[in-house]
C-alpha cells in the first residue's frame, strides 16, 4: 500500500566532514545567495510593497473583519488542534483573501503533508525536490530544517540542492531506490512534457496506485504554494537565513 514498505531510520544525521562535492557531481555552480551578499535576510532586502505583519503584499486578514463564510474558513485553519493554532502565517495567510477556496484547500494540504500512510522523511524529500525545481527560496528555507528533523540525510539534501545528476552519484548515505525514484519523479513531472514510463512504473511498483496519486498531489500542492508565494511576493523575515543558493 501507500509507502508502507519504506523502513527508514528517523534520526538527525550530522553533516560529514567532507564536502558534498566529494559525493556528487554538480550540474551547475552555486549562485550568489542575495544581492546584499549575505545569506541572512536584511531589512533592506524587503520590497517596499511588502507588509511587516505578513511579509507579503497584503496584510494578514483579521477574523473580526471577515464575514460569516470567512470566519468559518478562518476557524478551520486557526484552532487549537491545527498546526496554525497560533494564527495565520505564510502562504496560507494569503489564502484567506479567498476564504471559500481556503476552506476547501486547507484540509487537502493537511492530508497531503501529514495524512497519508507514508514516511515523513520521504515527504520532506518530495517537498524539497519540488521547491528546488520551482526555484522557491521561501519553501526550501522553510523545509530544509524540517527535513533534517525528520532524518533526511544532509548528503541527499545537498544533491537535491545542487540538482546533481543521479546517474553519476553513488554511495550517498540514505540514497536508495525510493529516494531516487522520488527525485526523478519530481524533476520529470515539473520540468518535462510528462513523467517517463519507466519512472512511472518504478513509482507504481514502490508506492502503489494510490501512492503515485498522492505523490503527484503533494508535488502539485507545493507548486501551488509557490504560485501563492510568487503572487504575493512572500518574503523570509529579516534575520532568517536563505538556505538555497539563488536559482534565478
Amino acid at each position: 500500500m501507500l509507502w508502507r514498505q519504506i523502513v527508514m531510520v528517523v534520526g538527525l544525521v550530522p553533516f560529514v566532514a567532507c564536502s558534498a562535492g566529494d559525493a556528487v557531481r554538480q550540474t551547475g555552480a552555486a549562485e550568489p545567495l542575495a544581492e546584499s551578499g549575505s545569506p541572512v535576510v536584511q531589512p533592506s532586502d524587503i520590497p517596499a510593497d511588502v507588509q511587516p505583519d505578513s511579509w507579503a503584499r497584503l496584510p494578514l486578514p483579521q477574523r473580526d473583519e471577515l464575514d460569516e463564510d470567512g470566519q468559518r474558513a478562518f476557524d478551520i485553519i486557526v484552532n487549537p488542534e491545527s498546526r496554525y493554532s497560533a494564527g495565520l502565517r505564510g502562504p496560507i495567510g494569503m489564502w484567506m483573501y479567498s476564504p471559500r477556496m481556503a476552506e476547501h484547500i486547507f484540509p487537502a494540504s493537511s492530508y497531503l503533508r501529514f495524512g497519508t500512510s507514508k514516511d515523513q522523511r520521504l515527504t520532506e524529500l518530495v517537498i524539497l525536490a519540488t521547491a528546488r525545481e520551482v526555484r522557491s527560496q521561501y519553501e526550501w528555507s522553510a523545509h530544509e530544517p524540517a527535513a533534517l528533523r525528520e532524518g533526511l540525510e544532509p548528503e541527499i539534501i545537498e544533491l537535491v540542492k545542487r540538482r546533481a545528476d543521479l546517474d553519476t552519484v553513488a554511495d550517498v548515505p540514505g540514497l536508495g531506490e525510493h529516494e531516487r525514484v522520488v527525485i526523478e519523479f519530481v524533476r520529470e513531472v515539473l520540468t518535462e512534457e510528462k513523467v517517463r514510463s519507466e519512472t512511472f512504473s518504478q513509482a507504481r511498483d514502490l508506492f502503489g496506485d494510490d501512492g503515485v496519486m498522492d505523490l503527484a498531489g503533494l508535488v502539485g500542492y507545493y507548486n501551488y504554494v509557490n504560485l501563492t508565494i510568487k503572487t504575493f511576493d512572500l518574503q523570509l523575515a529579516p534575520g532568517r537565513e536563505r538556505l538555497l543558493p539563488d536559482p534565478w
